[in-house]
């Protein structure tokens, strides 16, 4: 595996060498699996500090939820669920926070706020100023392959050539980063499990991901607890897995898992505690 070193504001990651955890935190009240739980300062603090201690070593938070079908929210809302929220656990944790946003706005305050890594789900193409701004800040950058928007991107998705199409993609969206003035080593790529993808466009994405690893940069993947792993189980089981099911849970380590065989530098979860046992067992392997 292709090791990496990302150096910004105060830290620096080696990615390849072991895994890199990314810990969601959704201050939303609509995400797809745990949307309300962490939509109050006091209950999204409260999980930051527990996803830092559980061992995470890089804490994502949003304040619009991406599942699928989901409605935009306006800026001010979402500037008022992340910015308390940043500012509050970056006096308290030593891990650097990702703003989860496809507002270059919402990306400037919370930089501002506490903030150091933009994961942008459209990778600038919602908005192009973002770029500029990740310029400008010399931050790292998460840039996404989506089908379509949230909104839409689960109607009757379709490839003509799923891996050839997501790369080209993601290539061709880390070029305009890079001629914006984003240097090539802050720039982490993320194929998009869920994002505009069928059951069997996720399977595929994992099983050759190697594709996304040979453009030469950091690869991100996002299973966790998608629809993808709780359809699989509920047709095998006859019954209906929702996201917090048990299974669901033992479903996203099979695909974080298989993610980091294949190649994964980073993978972005819920539950950092499950995982931190698997991954190391993992490391261990791939090391051997």
């Amino acid at each position: 595996m292709t090791i990496f070193t990302l150096e910004f504001d105060r830290y620096k990651l080696d990615l390849g060498s072991k895994t890199c955890i990314m810990g969601i935190l959704n201050a939303t009240p609509d995400s797809f699996s745990d949307g309300g739980r962490f939509n109050t300062f006091e209950t999204a603090v409260q999980q930051g500090l527990k996803l830092a201690k559980d061992g995470a070593h890089i804490l994502d938070i949003g304040g619009e939820s991406s599942r699928p079908f989901a409605a935009p929210v306006s800026e001010q809302e979402e500037l008022d669920r992340v910015i308390p929220v940043i500012e509050a656990l970056s006096k308290q944790i030593h891990i650097p926070i990702s703003i989860d946003t496809v507002k270059s706005a919402v990306a400037k305050k919370a930089l501002e706020a506490g903030a150091s890594i933009i994961n942008d789900i459209s990778a600038f193409e919602k908005d192009p100023a973002m770029a500029d701004l990740a310029a400008d800040m010399q931050v790292p950058v998460i840039l996404m392959h989506m089908k379509g928007t949230p909104e839409t991107m689960q109607v009757n998705p379709d490839y003509e050539d799923l891996m050839t199409e997501i790369t080209t993609y993601l290539a061709s969206r880390a070029d305009v980063a890079i001629k914006k003035g984003i240097r090539k080593d802050r720039i982490i790529l993320d194929p998009g499990i869920g994002f505009g993808k069928t059951v069997e466009h996720n399977l595929v994405l994992i099983n050759h991901l190697e594709k996304i690893t040979a453009l030469g940069f950091p690869v991100l993947v996002g299973p966790s607890r998608k629809s993808f792993i709780q359809k699989i189980l509920s047709e095998k089981q006859k019954t209906p897995v929702g996201p917090d099911h048990i299974r669901t849970e033992y479903g996203t380590l099979a695909a974080v898992a298989a993610s980091i065989m294949k190649g994964a530098h980073i993978v972005r979860v819920h539950d950092v505690e499950k995982l931190t046992s698997l991954i190391r067992i993992l490391d261990s392997i791939r090391n051997a």
